[in-house]
């Protein structure tokens, strides 16, 4: 009865609208990690660790987000990857799915792995570890500059997040070690980054065959103890990856717009940005690494100053295309480098 009770619960909700569907609570999804779209990549996950010859395999949980607890051997995954519903739900609120397809789920699958491999085997405790990488007691920050052009650190997540902590830093060499396709020898040849790789190869050598010091199967934050709202969980989320309004864009619009009467006749800005919005910040996305959710902010509050100054499009329609993507570059950039990054935990 309990499981017959679940299904129907679960396919309740697969049809309800967002805003009813934002009421509910994490608590009452009842989804599983079996039927799941993530069971291939889990399984490859496995595999690739198994072809390294490591014994040790992390154990998997849905909670809010993508995180491997201090001390738990064992991967949390976000909820809206158990069922393509969520996943809609979650482009809706957020522009992109984080981990939505095999490629990029397999990205953060082994960035978590990294995590757990060190908390399975003590490795933070190690001095050579930290000697390489820095101590994991160093405070994680709230908001990281990173420097695009360093090659002290390997690129595997977006936004040089091997920089942002130690503990990063080391996870994501690990996904770039354990990727079969990586090539990393002849990737990072000559790169200050090769030591760490090198580092890696030699400890994860050390281990194969080994069992894991620590085995605990705890799921922390799991989605039966959340007792919140999807809706309040987007909400925080929305001010977490949100902007400042920034109200330096008069000069840069005044090349693309204008209110002068001559141009009245001329679309205006808000229709014109309207109808490039996709296309614009999806390229500015793919170039600078951002949080789709960012560039969009970033975006509207240049829509907005438009709105407010009345602008119309004063340059033909496809130079002003080319420089509203630059200008949206460059304030996405200005974001990135100010200090006010913020760093996906």
């Amino acid at each position: 009865m309990v499981g017959k009770a679940r299904t129907e619960q679960e396919a309740a909700w697969v049809s309800w609208s967002d805003e009813k569907l934002l009421d509910l609570r994490f608590c009452d999804l009842n989804v599983t990690m079996e039927r799941s779209q993530v069971t291939d990549q889990i399984a490859q996950l496995s595999k690739e660790l198994g072809d390294r010859g490591l014994l040790f395999r992390p154990h998997f949980w849905f909670s809010n987000e993508w995180f491997t607890p201090d001390g738990v051997p064992g991967i949390a995954v976000p909820f809206y990857l158990a069922h393509p519903r969520l996943a809609q739900l979650e482009l809706s609120q957020m522009l992109e799915v984080e981990g939505g397809t095999p490629e990029w789920c397999m990205r953060i699958l082994r960035h978590e792995a990294g995590h757990a491999v060190e908390n399975a085997y003590g490795i933070r405790r190690r001095r050579d570890r930290q000697a390489i990488f820095g101590r994991s007691t160093q405070p994680y920050p709230k908001f990281y500059t990173p420097k695009p052009y360093s090659k002290s650190y390997v690129l595997h997540l977006d936004m040089w997040y091997a920089q942002s902590h130690p503990d990063e830093d080391f996870a994501e060499t690990f996904a770039v070690w354990l990727n079969p396709q990586s090539l990393w020898r002849e990737r990072y040849a000559g790169w200050p980054a090769i030591k760490k790789l090198e580092y890696m190869d030699r400890l994860m050598d050390s281990l194969v065959d080994a069992r894991p010091m620590v085995t605990t199967k705890q799921h922390v934050d799991s989605l039966p103890r959340l007792r919140r709202t999807l809706r309040k969980h987007y909400e925080q989320k929305h001010a977490h990856y949100g902007t400042p309004h920034p109200t330096f864009y008069d000069r840069d619009l005044g090349r693309i717009f204008s209110a002068a009467s001559e141009y009245r006749d001329n679309l205006s800005a808000v229709q014109f940005l309207t109808r490039i919005r996709r296309d614009v910040c999806r390229e500015v996305a793919a170039w600078t690494g951002e949080y789709q959710y960012t560039i969009d902010r970033v975006f509207e509050d240049i829509v907005t100053r438009c709105r407010e100054q009345r602008l119309r499009l004063a340059i033909p329609e496809g130079k002003a295309t080319l420089d509203v993507t630059i200008l949206l570059t460059v304030q996405t950039m200005n974001y990135l480098h100010s200090g006010h990054h913020r760093v996906a935990l």
